[in-house]
């Protein structure tokens, strides 16, 4: 391995590769643990992979493999989020769930899609005829056959919650290294990482590399043990008002490949209708493509006619890291003091807090001697979501930057100034919703690349920001 300048002075205990939901989970999990922790980064942001692009839904695990470990860190996830909620700032928005027949074929799966719920834990579940499901969201088209209520399926802010995670960690004392690419790894007993930012030690590694996790093993020296192989899926997010045609979360019958396309409400006021489900190469690319998101349209339009014609706020693609088996890949190699959380799909953001308990545990079993378990310090992130009282609605809010999304001044500020400030301008708007309405920044972006100007690491060029 060619020598590399050290990034830091200091050796760190535990070095947690990869800032998705899942890292960001990780750090804090360790930092209250009483470890030393670095979270490296290839990207210029947290969330810069496939956890930047998701469905916002905090599942319960019904339809989970009944005894996985990805059942059982999802509920682990859950819980966690649930009683972290309140003290933090992290909203739930309490739609529910409804699991929809739409012919009777797949009304005949109903029963074996809620014995398997009840299987794994999940009571609150009930078998609707179409005119009743129809009586709880009357938006649902008249060719609804029947459906499962999943009451506890619930939508969240993805994104606040992982920034959140992150920023306990480092108000512990964890460290964000940023635009680091893991270029290799070599152990000695310790842990030697090149990046392209510098040479980091630690007694061990956590590969949380998302898109990029078989890479990172190998990077690492470990021989393949999972394939990442990407799957693209394709997003149309509607007008603010399409939300009051879908107040709970319609998910289909899922097939062996998918769990479907979804139409739900997201906690930002608008409505969701994806994802596709499509196998590509490409783990940096995920392109839209215009007959793809016009089935999209059209199929939301089938399930809530209402939505017809409803105007398009945004369009995304996201990419996940799904792997040649339908499972997390989890590895542990306690010679090395390494663990690897790969595959680690579409249940990520619910069954983060739970791969971080895991993760720890795993940890625990290197006889690593970390430093006391710390109380997680105080701290509470603006809020985004429209269910809780918002900036601009305090009498003294200042300047209105963004008026598709009513985000004012301070909070740009503030998010500039934060213990985990923006990398770039998707991160900004990530903490902010600036530039995520109607006009997609054209009114705002001018103002926005003003008030940016030399704190990101690349500028805001006016128009060129969609992602």
């Amino acid at each position: 391995m060619r020598p590399e300048p050290p990034a830091f002075d200091e050796s760190f205990d535990i070095a947690v590769i990869g800032a998705g939901v899942v890292g960001c989970a990780v750090v804090r999990r360790l930092a209250l643990a009483g470890a030393k922790v670095v979270l490296i980064e290839k990207g210029s942001d947290i969330l810069s992979g496939a956890s930047k692009a998701n469905s916002a839904i905090l599942h319960t695990g019904f339809d989970a493999p009944p005894g996985s470990l990805e059942l059982d860190l999802i509920k682990a996830g859950r819980e966690e989020y649930l009683t972290l909620g309140p003290g933090l700032g992290l909203d739930l928005v309490k739609t529910g769930a409804l699991v929809c027949a739409w012919n009777d074929l797949e009304a005949e799966k109903l029963d074996a899609i809620a014995a398997q719920g009840r299987e794994n834990g999940v009571s609150n579940l009930a078998l609707l005829s179409g005119a009743t499901a129809r009586a709880t969201m009357p938006g649902l088209s008249d060719r609804l056959v029947a459906a499962i209520e999943v009451a506890d399926e619930h939508i969240i802010d993805p994104w606040t919650a992982p920034l959140t995670y992150l920023t306990q960690g480092v108000a512990l004392g964890a460290h964000f290294l940023r635009n680091a690419e893991l270029i290799e790894g070599r152990f000695d007993g310790e842990w030697h990482l090149a990046t392209t930012a510098g040479t980091v030690s630690a007694r061990a590694v956590v590969n949380t590399a998302g898109l990029y996790g078989d890479i990172v093993d190998a990077r690492l020296g470990f021989s393949p043990e999972f394939e990442i192989r990407p799957r693209k899926g394709q997003f149309v997010v509607l007008d603010k008002a399409a939300y009051a045609h879908v107040p709970r979360i319609v998910l289909p019958v899922p097939t062996e490949i998918t769990k479907g396309v979804v139409v739900c409400p997201t906690a930002f006021g608008n409505v969701l209708i994806g994802p596709t489900a499509e196998e590509q190469e490409d783990r940096v690319r995920a392109t839209v493509e215009t007959a793809t998101l016009e089935g999209l349209l059209a199929r939301g339009a089938q399930i809530v006619p209402a939505l017809a014609g409803m105007p398009v706020t945004a369009v995304y693609a996201g990419l996940r890291p799904a792997s040649e088996a339908k499972a997390y890949r989890i590895f542990c190699r306690p010679e090395k003091r390494a663990v690897t959380l790969g595959g680690i799909r579409s249940t990520g953001l619910s069954a983060a807090l739970g791969l971080a308990q895991h993760a720890l545990k795993l940890i625990e079993g290197f006889g690593l001697s970390l430093s006391q378990a710390s109380d997680a310090p105080e701290l509470r992130l603006p809020n985004l979501t429209e269910t809780c009282p918002r900036d601009w609605q305090a009498p003294d809010h200042g300047e209105i930057v963004c008026h598709c999304e009513m985000v004012t001044r301070r909070e740009i500020e503030a998010a500039l100034i934060s213990p985990v400030p923006p990398g770039d301008f998707g991160g900004l708007r990530r903490r902010t919703r600036a530039g995520m309405g109607r006009c997609q920044g054209f009114y705002c972006n001018a103002r926005l690349a003003e008030m940016t100007r030399g704190k990101l690491r690349e500028p805001l060029a006016i128009g060129n920001e969609r992602s």
